[in-house]
């Protein structure tokens, strides 16, 4: 650079003239170099090393490649160009010093940022991180390089050592509580559900106070993501999952069957004992013969061994079309192809009430996907609600306007047939 000026001189330049020139030719020397260090850095480099990852067989180069942390860590070398030419520049030294080593802390915050991203990625690509996510962890690891590092740039501008910022950040604690408050509650929470195995990214979460009902897609430190049916995403905040209730349908995922539990309403007024016309009918219903059989010789043992007079109904033990339609459904479940015969499969009676007596369906699918699970349960119930006639009993259901209109009708042709009569 004393050849700068030198060459200067002896042009015969106004001396004047010369130290301002040398600095612009100077800056500008640097300059060239910094943008061909870079070109070379972005253009050369980083193109071999663009082949070297593509041709490489390992994934974790090619995630580290897309996050571009060595196109950004390409821009550390202008600035050690210029830290490594500051001392041309005496006066200004200590400024272009301070400002090279800024910048390269903050490329190199950028890089350590991108590192910590590209071990995420490189981390979820195995089966573990489903169960194990350490997305948290890092994101907490993340604030403390970011604090870390601020304060090392600001320690650096005013040129006092880092040990007097950090000595001033314990008074400040109490406003680092509050300013965080969520990031801690949410690392906390984030040790919880992962230690207690609470939740996993794929796992079908239900929690109605916030709108939530969907697959997990994202589990970080403050947040989870959950992807809801109708494909809107809802953000529960990670320490909502510790304090407030939430159900996981995992268990049933991996169970391999769904359940359902579905009442028909049976109308207790077609309630009734079967008479021999219906038991001669239900015999000939291929999942009754066998217990038909059954029960009647039961019931005629029964009612031989106590002398039983039958002639009155009351009397004894007798069929009734609700019993034997329990039967049926029981025996059509066990034989329906949808419906996963290891499990709990149960037709009971519960409590009536208003709406009649429900009759309760409790048994499991053998898919747990909803739209095969809501296909099943359908086809059961449309099968029953057409076949509750064949045994006498009607489904109980509140009026309609229909119901009303027919109502009135009738008794309008009542009263006319009746006049007429008359």
């Amino acid at each position: 650079m004393q050849f700068v000026n030198n060459l200067l001189l002896n042009m015969e330049l106004d001396p004047k003239l010369v130290k301002p020139l040398a600095i612009i030719i100077k800056i500008l020397l640097i300059g060239i170099i910094c943008i061909a260090a870079n070109f070379i850095s972005k253009k050369i480099v980083m193109t071999i090393i663009t082949r070297i990852v593509t041709n490489s067989k390992v994934k974790w180069d090619k995630i580290i490649l897309e996050r571009q942390v060595f196109r950004k860590l390409s821009h550390i070398v202008p600035a050690i160009i210029i830290y490594s030419f500051s001392s041309i520049f005496p006066t200004y030294q200590p400024i272009i010093e301070k400002l090279a080593i800024t910048y390269i802390i903050i490329v190199g915050l950028a890089v350590i940022q991108s590192l910590i991203n590209a071990l995420n990625d490189i981390y979820q690509t195995f089966e573990i991180s489903k169960v194990k996510p350490i997305k948290g962890y890092l994101q907490v690891v993340n604030i403390i390089i970011m604090t870390i590092g601020i304060i090392s740039v600001i320690s650096n501008l005013i040129g006092k050592s880092p040990l007097i910022l950090l000595s001033g950040i314990g008074a400040l604690s109490a406003v680092l509580m509050l300013v965080f408050k969520d990031s801690l509650l949410g690392l906390v929470a984030g040790i919880q559900l992962t230690s207690n195995d609470m939740v996993r990214v794929g796992d079908w979460i239900e929690m109605p106070k916030y709108g939530a009902d969907g697959d997990v897609i994202d589990i970080s430190l403050n947040t989870v993501q959950v992807q809801n049916f109708d494909k809107t995403i809802t953000m529960i905040p990670s320490y909502a999952l510790i304090s407030d209730s939430f159900i996981n349908w995992r268990g049933m995922q991996s169970s391999g069957g769904r359940r359902i539990k579905r009442s028909l309403y049976i109308d207790t007024s077609s309630i009734t004992f079967c008479t021999g016309e219906m038991i001669e009918r239900f015999m000939k219903v291929h999942y009754l013969s066998d217990y038909i059989v059954q029960k009647e010789r039961e019931i005629a043992e029964y009612n031989a061994k106590n002398q039983i007079d039958r002639n009155n109904p009351v009397n004894g033990r007798a069929l009734t079309n609700i019993g034997v339609f329990r039967a049926y459904i029981s025996n059509y479940l066990k034989n329906h192809d949808g419906i996963n015969q290891n499990m709990t499969l149960m037709v009971r009676q519960l409590a009536p009430s208003e709406y009649g007596l429900p009759i309760e369906i409790y048994a499991f699918t053998n898919s747990v996907q909803w739209a095969v699970y809501e296909t099943v349960q359908s086809d059961i119930f449309d099968h029953l609600f057409a076949v509750a006639p064949e045994f006498g009993l009607r489904v109980f259901q509140n009026p309609s306007g229909a119901d009303l209109r027919n109502m009135v009708d009738e008794s309008s042709n009542k009263a006319l047939i009746g006049k007429k009569s008359y």
